[in-house]
């Protein structure tokens, strides 16, 4: 124990085997990376940088419309599961009805049910009404798929809320509404915004739903990257892969910094 506490075996283990852990994780990642600036087709042999995948990636239409369809998709449902499973979370956080225990074990039912019969079951649905498949019936499927998430989240952050200055703003004489707006939702507002990055990560990578959901001229770019791959790995999809990712750190570092000066 007091090696452990002084920096002896024990640490420089634990050290090593977090190192092995990170090098799992990123290994690929790096490496995706550093092929995306190859100068050949090769995804093995290093032969020169290059920035000709992500000239191919630009001039390629039928890409940028995937992304174009994964964007407003993912956008639309964020939007849309986030409202609905805010308010969700507050009534189940704050009211007692008949039939919330239910309520309560749908929503977490949901977040563990497969994909695969998420998807058969709308795919279902959607032909029993006679409803045409296309990017509207992706976003009913991916809203539907996102609001228990949305729900778990924004819930978890009303449990530690402390309700007091929601009835001095009653006592106050804020009514109901400028209660919420002016109050809670500024209290509650990281946990929506958690709920709402959650749900647009899931939307704008799913595979398994979208498959089902798909019509003719509504693939998204998982869809796309799937019929690509078919044909073998493109150095366009790492540089495709490498862009999403960079998009990606940097929204999460401007929504940490923006959480981070609301703190302050």
């Amino acid at each position: 124990m007091a090696k452990g506490k002084g920096g002896g075996l024990p640490d420089k283990a634990l050290f090593a085997l977090a190192g092995f852990v990170y090098l799992f994780l990123y290994a690929p990642i790096a490496v995706l990376i550093f092929f995306s600036f190859n100068a050949e087709r090769s995804t093995q042999v290093w032969s020169g940088f290059s920035m000709r995948w992500y000239g191919e990636l630009i001039r390629d239409q039928s890409i940028l419309d995937a992304f174009y369809n994964s964007l407003i998709v993912g956008v639309s449902a964020t939007l849309v599961s986030t409202i609905i499973g805010t308010f969700a979370a507050m009534g189940l956080a704050r009211h007692r009805f008949r039939g919330k225990t239910a309520a309560d074990s749908t929503i977490y039912a949901a977040t563990v049910m497969p994909e695969i019969v998420v998807g058969v079951s709308l795919l279902a649905f959607f032909v029993t009404v006679q409803f045409q498949l296309g990017l509207t019936t992706i976003i009913i499927a991916h809203v539907a798929f996102c609001i228990s998430f949305v729900t778990i989240v924004v819930r978890a952050r009303l449990a530690g809320m402390d309700r007091s200055v929601e009835e001095a703003a009653a006592y106050l004489g804020a009514n109901p509404a400028t209660t919420f707006l002016r109050v809670t939702l500024p209290i509650i507002l990281p946990g929506v915004m958690a709920g709402g990055l959650l749900a647009f990560t899931l939307s704008f990578d799913d595979f398994v739903i979208t498959f089902f959901t798909a019509g003719v001229g509504s693939s998204t770019l998982p869809l796309k990257i799937y019929s690509m791959i078919k044909f073998g790995v493109s150095p366009i999809i790492n540089a495709l892969s490498t862009v999403i990712l960079v998009v990606t750190v940097i929204l999460i570092v401007g929504g940490s910094r923006i959480l981070a000066g609301r703190k302050e």
